[in-house]
This record gives structure tokens, sequence and C-alpha cells, in this order.
């Protein structure tokens, strides 16, 4: 396939697309296997050759296919949101990196073949992306090849951007046999994947992108013994690529409208939306969210209620989070992410955020009055951040209330706020208005969260009699248990009991509804007291994934009453914090990224990957066997502390783990409980990144101990050693798989 190499929108993005160009062997440059301009039907022939490495004298056709299923399927084994990796943004057949149309086009292969082993009867399936590099070239190959395979395949109108969590509820509301929609999320720019969504319209898990990544397997099996292997396209206009329905629905919006007024979108709030005086400005990222969001607000009369930025779709993000030096000062492009929220922390002890830095609000919002709200969301429009412009006579307070701020002028800072503060407010909010209109008492309260966000959200939530379900990082988590909830529910005038992932029976009652599901992340949702149904029949609680539109609405509503009180968002948290006896009031993170995710040169990227990988490693097994330890009995808990006080005290100050109270495992990271504070330590599965998350009653501790125990060598010290098997050691990372399992086996 002829690659048409894109026009660069700015020197940044010129410059990525030179080093890329560059550091692309010529053979992969001309590499033609699957030509998406042929427009009528074609088969892509798999060959033996292709499975084993590239050699110039004895096999020129080598794709070194076997090694990428390898780390596929370490990745589908892990994955907390799709399989997500790298690619080549200009060459997409480029088999080195984790993601590529070869690649694309062997998972939806395998996941049509799963289908058919099934045994569908007419199955139909969506697909469907928002803006990153080649997601229209992964679109077109999975319809087309779907297509091929006798499987309906629903795509919007155009082909063009929807956000995902209309994806979701599209595939649950049509009662779908699921649906892929290709994104990494808030992830850097070179980045991609096929986040799988079931037929609930949830995120696969484990077990089930490991159906189909068995099936390539033995895809592979019957190519080498056979020598080759037919994967045949549809042509592009094909019957069954269906590009009709979405256009009947308005691209599924008059769906999701009809389902959002009868719950957050109902006629009161909505009126609520419209006396806004003063604009709220919404800041599109990538660009995927507006196509939708301001068609749903022009439905809703509220369009003239918002400011947008970047409504252009950009993969690049409008350089957003891209700088031309690395934080170690090397020379070169370093993307950042678009994680609004991220922050570095420099040598000089200063707090610098990155992503929000380089949107040059300083610019932007320069004629906008003090307290209005940015509200900042993803490409794939499933996070929200909100920010809002406060006089620098308040920075004191900010301080105390743990309230980051940047400046904008001398005379005026932007607050940014966490999403464990967020949600916070939003929660609190939320229930005083269902107070409010006489309903809250019809229904016992629950909210789902996952053990990474702050436990703030679990002493709001006793303090106000609302019971709590902490799960394992990941809107999937999420999603499962209130599958598990909804089948509960069905066996009338019975008790819905539930475990979580700490070990705690949660009762919640006869008939439960949702008050609220979200992580640390800026993902959330919200339930309702109709159940959603689908065209199978089927009733859930939420929605399966998260929603920045939901969370947009409600953080109107919220602006709406603030401003008719007269009141700043950080009064209300101050408020809020004192009316429930919240102590843990403050929450940090910390992201240790072991090498640059944008380096060109793909041999230096792995190197440099599998070096942090170890690091990461390292890192993880040091915390995990101490978890273990105490679940085998192998350790006390005392034993912990000493071995904690013995790697750290000795070179760090400050840290002190002698009111350390409790160490587990929750599913995909350790989880260390203090007197003041929680500390977890979660490694990434298949990228060499460590994430620390923690949340207590004092800042500037919590980020001391976050960057110092995500950035710890995890060297074991004698007294480790002395205390841990080495052969115990060596088998802590299968222990705690078969712990995850069991736990996810209890939750179906």
């Amino acid at each position: 396939m002829t690659t048409e190499i894109k026009k660069a929108s700015c020197k940044l993005e010129k410059e990525l697309f030179e080093s890329v160009l560059n550091n692309t062997p010529e053979g992969i440059k001309s590499l033609n296997l699957i030509d998406l301009n042929n427009r009528n039907a074609f088969s892509f022939i798999l060959k033996r050759e292709h499975l084993y490495k590239y050699n110039k004298n004895k096999n020129p056709e080598g794709l070194d296919l076997l090694k990428w299923l390898e780390n596929y399927e370490k990745e589908a084994l892990v994955s907390t949101a799709g399989i997500r990796g790298p690619q080549n943004i200009l060459y997409p057949q480029d088999v080195r990196y984790p993601i590529n149309l070869i690649g694309v086009t062997l998972a939806t292969l395998a996941k049509a073949l799963v289908i058919k082993d099934k045994g569908y009867k007419n199955p139909t399936k969506l697909v469907a992306r928002e803006v990153r590099y080649n997601s229209d070239l992964y679109l077109e190959a999975i319809a087309r090849l779907q297509a091929a395979y006798g499987i309906r395949t629903l795509v919007p109108v155009g082909k063009q951007t929807i956000p995902i969590w209309l994806a979701s509820y599209l595939v649950f509301k049509l009662g779908l046999v699921g649906g892929e929609y290709i994104t990494s999320s808030h992830g850097i720019a070179i980045k991609n994947a096929t986040k799988d969504l079931n037929s609930q319209g949830s995120q696969f898990l484990p077990e089930e992108s490991m159906e189909f990544v068995n099936k390539i397997k033995e895809i592979f099996a019957q190519t080498e013994k056979n020598g080759t292997y037919e994967i045949k396209f549809a042509k592009a206009d094909d019957p069954l690529i269906d590009d009709k329905t979405l256009i009947d629905l308005d691209n599924g919006i008059d769906l999701a409208i009809e389902y959002l007024k009868t719950g957050i979108a109902r006629k009161q709030n909505i009126d609520l939306i419209k006396k806004l005086k003063n604009k709220i400005v919404i800041d599109n990222v990538g660009g995927c969210a507006y196509r939708t969001l301001n068609r749903f607000w022009e439905k809703l009369e509220i369009a003239d209620k918002y400011d947008w930025f970047h409504i252009e779709e950009n993969p690049f993000f409008h350089s957003i989070g891209k700088y031309d030096i690395s934080p170690t000062g090397q020379k070169g492009l370093y993307d950042y992410s678009i994680d609004a929220n991220l922050f570095i922390i420099k040598e000089n002890g200063e707090k610098f955020f990155p992503v929000i830095s380089s949107m040059h609000y300083d610019k932007k919002l320069a004629k906008y009055p003090i307290n209005t709200y940015v509200l900042i969301t993803d490409p794939d429009n499933d996070r929200l951040t909100v920010t809002q412009i406060e006089s620098s006579n308040n920075i004191k307070k900010l301080k105390e209330l743990g309230i980051d701020c940047i400046k904008l002028s001398k005379d005026r800072v932007l607050t940014i706020y966490s999403a464990n503060q967020l949600f916070l407010i939003l929660m609190d909010f939320r229930m005083k208005e269902l107070k409010e209109l006489g309903v809250w008492n019809d229904y016992s309260r629950f909210i789902i969260k996952t053990t990474a966000s702050t436990s703030a959200w679990d002493e709001w939530a006793k303090y106000n009699g609302i019971k709590v379900i902490n799960t394992p990082v990941g809107f999937k988590e999420i999603a499962n248990i209130m599958k598990k909830i909804e089948v509960e529910i069905c066996k009338k005038d019975k008790e819905v009991i539930i475990k979580d992932v700490f070990g705690n029976t949660i009762n919640l009652g006869n008939n439960p509804r949702l008050l609220f599901a979200g992580e640390e992340s800026g993902g959330m949702i919200l339930g309702q007291p109709v159940f959603l149904c689908s065209n199978k029949g089927y009733q859930a609680i939420a929605l399966r994934e998260k929603s920045a539109c939901c969370a947009i609405i409600l953080t109107s509503m919220f602006i709406s009453t603030l401003e008719k009180n007269n009141e700043t968002m950080s009064k209300y948290f101050c408020d809020l914090l004192d009316e429930s006896n919240i102590k843990s009031k403050f929450d940090t993170r910390a992201d240790i990224t072991y090498y640059n995710e944008s380096e060109p040169d793909i041999k230096k990227l792995n190197d440099d990957k599998k070096d942090g990988e170890k690091k990461r490693t390292k890192n993880d097994l040091f915390f995990l066997s101490l978890a273990l330890g105490v679940e085998y009995k192998i350790l006390t808990l005392e034993q912990v502390k000493q071995i904690l006080n013995d790697a750290f005290l000795k070179t760090y100050t400050g840290l002190d783990f002698s009111d350390l109270q409790a160490i587990k495992f929750v599913g995909d990271g350790t989880y260390l409980k203090f007197t003041d504070k929680f500390i977890e330590i979660r490694p990434s599965g298949t990228d060499a990144k460590i994430r620390v998350y923690a949340a207590g009653i004092n800042k500037k501790e919590l980020e001391k101990y976050a960057q110092i125990m995500g950035n710890f060598s995890g060297k074991r010290t004698d007294l480790f050693k002395d205390l841990i098997p080495k052969q115990f050691y060596k088998s802590v990372k299968e222990k705690a798989i078969n712990i995850y399992s069991e736990f996810r086996k209890n939750a179906d």
C-alpha cells in the first residue's frame, strides 16, 4: 500500500515525521502486503516465512510475527484498557511495533473466528475510532475483514470519530455481539490500540482477550503446517459494512439523548445549566469530542453556554504535552501524554504540569473573567479534568486544601483539581441534588471505586451512609462488579452481597442503586433509578464505559449552582471536607517512566524499554514479595516494617514505616495502609512504568513517599534475603496472577 506522507501541523510534528522517515528501513517503506487502496475484494496470504525473523539471504520475507505475538499475548493478559502500544505512524505495516496493520488484521480475523465458533446467527459488531494516527486505516481493515467472514459491521457516519462511551452504549443498546474502538485514551501521540468491547459494551477481561490470542496461535500453527493461510478482505462497499443504521440514529446521538434524559439530563437539570451567565470553556484535546458533544448541546438547547478550544481534529493533539527536550535534558521530541493532571517534581522541588503548561492558558484565558471554568477532555472523551481561574489572593488557602494551581498572570491563577478532588465534589453535589428532589431514600446507595482512588471517597461515603466497593484499577473491573450486582438484583427480595478486592463483604441491601463509579485517572459514570435496557432485554445499572459527557453535564449543573451562590469550587471543597469530617483530604500520584516512549529508533526504543522493564520489575517484586509474604504467612507485619525501615531509613530521610497497619496485593498493585495515609505501588504489566498513588493528611509527606517508593531500585537488603526465601521471591508474580484470577472468578 502506498503511504502518503502526512503533512505536519507544526514544527515538532514535522520533526516527528522526519525522525520516523529516517529510522524506517527501505524494505519496510516498500512493504505492501495489505493494500486497502484496492476497493475490490482481495486476500492477504500469510506465509510461513512471515512467522520468523527477517534475513536478507535466508528469509527475505521474514516479519518475526511469532515474536510479535509473544509480546501481544503479554499485553492481553494484563491490559487495563485495550491492547496498546506504539506504532510506525507513517508506515503502519511495520511489524517491529506492537500496533501495526498486519497485527490488527490477525487479531480481527481471530476474533471473527471466535464468533463463528460460538455459533452466533447473523452477528453484528460496531467499529469506531477517535483521532489517532492510522485509526481510519485500522477501522477500514477491521470492517472489511469482518464483512468477509460474515459479520455485519456498523460504522459511524462517514466513518468519522465518535467518543468511546457512545460506542460502548451503542453496542449495549443495540444488542450487538461486541465492538472495537480504536484509541489509546490519553497516551502519547504515537500510541494506538484496539479496545475490544464485549456484548455488554465493557472492555474485554483478560480471559476474553486470550480467546482470540489462542486463535491466532491456531492460525500460525496452520500456516506453519501448510505453508500459507488465506485471510480475506471484502470489497470496500460490501453490504455487510453498514454505514446506514447510524445515519438514521444521528450517529447514535438520539439513543444516547434518550438515555441521558432518564438520568442526569432530566429537564430540571438542563434548566439549571440554561441559567448559566458565564461561559464554560471545554478544551477538546485531539478534537474528537466536539463532533458529538456539540450536537448533544444543540439538542439539549445549551450549546450557547460553552466556548470550545481545539475543535479541529488533530492526531498530534495540537502539540499539547509535546516538548523538544526530555526531563533529563536530552534534545529531541518528548511526549508527556495528554494527561492534564500529570506533574513532575523538578530538582528544586517545584511542581511542573507539562501538559497544562503546554496549553498556553495564560494567553488563551486572558479575556475570560475570574471564576471561569475550563473543562479538559481527552481524545476519546472518557476522562475529564476541571480547572478554574481564581484570584492569586487565594493561593495560601488553595495550598491548605491541597489544590494545585499554576500562575496565569500577576493577579490570577488556574486551579487544577485532581480527579480525586473533582469526583468527591461531584458525588457530594449529586447526593444533595437527589436529597433535594426527595428521592434519595427511595433506594440504598453505593459507589464503586478503584483501590488507587483516594480514601477520602471511602470516608465521605461512610459518613453519609453509602456503601463502597473497591476494585483493581481499570474500568473493566468496575463494569464487571456492575454485572455481578445486576445478577443479584434480579434475584427478587434478596439482599445483594458483594466481596471487594480487599476481601471485605459488603451488603448493599435489597434493590440498591449506584450513585457513582469512577477512578482517580479521571473516568466516571453515574447510576440512575431507571435501568438501561438493551434491545436484547438485558438491564444495566449504568454505562459500561466512563463518560466525560455525563461528567460535563453534572459539572455544568454544579457550576451553575456555584454561580448562583457566588461561590468558588475551592470554597465548596473546603466546606465539604468539614461537613463530612474527612481527614484524608490530600492525594497525589507519581508516574515513573523508565524510557522515552517517543524514541524514533525502534531498536533503541526496545532496548531502553527492556532495560526499563527490568527496573520496573525489581521495584514491583520488592513490594509484592512483602504483601504476599504476609498473605502466605511467611512474614509477619512487624517483619515487613523491619524490612521497609531497613531498606529506606538508611538512605531516605523522613520515611518511616513504623505505623504501617496492613499490606495487601490488590489485583494489580501493592497497597500499604498506614494510620494516616495509604500508598499503592502499581507496575505496568507490559510497559516500563511504575505508578504510585497516595492519599492522607499531609500532602508533602505523600509526595515524598510516592516519589521515593516509585523510584526505588527494588534492591533486596540482607534482611530481606534472610526473611524471604529466594524461591518465594521468584514465584510471587505467578502467585499474584493466581490471586487476581481467583478474585475475578468470584466476581463473575
